[in-house]
């Protein structure tokens, strides 16, 4: 009989910013709502990251025709979305605090118009 391992500090899921009790409460969440799988949360959150920290142009291009890889890979919109709904669903404290990792990255984001595109860039 091999002995119990332990966890690690780098093998505990986790969201950089969210108390051990938020993280617990996502767990949950994502056990017992049937539109959510294990690990929903942490996914959508850096697919969402990921992408309001590429190129602003980029952003554009995507938001108007689309992108090949979110079809295998997960459209960030979409995740998003589906962090408000996990917000809804929270208690209003572990909410605060996921709306304060979300904040974050929404402050990078912002929809640009070809407009005002060119005229930051033009």
């Amino acid at each position: 009989m091999f002995p119990p391992q332990r966890r690690t500090h780098a093998s505990r899921p986790g969201i950089d910013g969210l108390s051990g009790r938020a993280v617990a409460e996502v767990a949950r969440l994502e056990h017992s709502r049937n539109h959510l799988e294990p690990g929903d949360v942490i996914l959508a959150l850096d697919r969402w990251k990921q992408y309001v920290r590429g190129p602003g142009n980029r952003l554009w291009d995507e938001c108007e025709w689309g992108d090949v890889h979110w079809y295998c890979c997960g459209n960030p919109l979409e995740g998003r979305a589906l962090l408000d709904r996990v917000l809804l669903a929270m208690t209003p404290r572990s909410a605060r605090e996921l709306r304060a990792v979300l904040a974050e990255y929404d402050a990078l984001w912002v929809p640009l118009s070809p407009l005002s595109w060119l005229t930051r860039h033009g």
